[in-house]
């Protein structure tokens, strides 16, 4: 079964990581050879730092942390964005018996 509530809570933790790896990769990264390493750079920042912010503030599993660290490479900000209000779980989605559609959304069309 698909944990959307986990999801949710792993994509907030990222949104906050994502803020303290980016500036930590700002002021570091004047120490690269060349700007070829930068992303791979980001992504090893992202993943230790994910791992020891979620091991020290949370109890979430290792395996977990590791997925922070790979939202928070990506853009946490930017996939829960784009996620908000548009998953359900399933056994929402069963339990909906009607249907429900804004006004502002219905279109009157007149028979000619």
């Amino acid at each position: 079964m698909f944990n959307i509530d986990l999801l949710k809570n792993l994509l907030l933790i990222s949104i906050a990581l994502s803020t303290i790896t980016c500036t930590l990769i700002q002021k570091t990264k004047g120490f690269l050879p060349n700007s070829k390493w930068i992303t791979f750079y980001s992504l090893i920042i992202n993943l230790v730092i994910g791992i020891f912010f979620c091991l020290t503030f949370t109890s979430l599993s290792l395996e977990n942390s590791l997925w922070i660290g790979f939202f928070s490479f990506l853009g946490a900000d930017s996939i829960y964005k784009a996620l908000e209000g548009k998953i359900s779980s399933y056994t929402d989605i069963l339990d909906r018996k009607n249907i429900s559609i804004k006004k502002e959304n219905i279109i009157n069309r007149e028979e000619d």
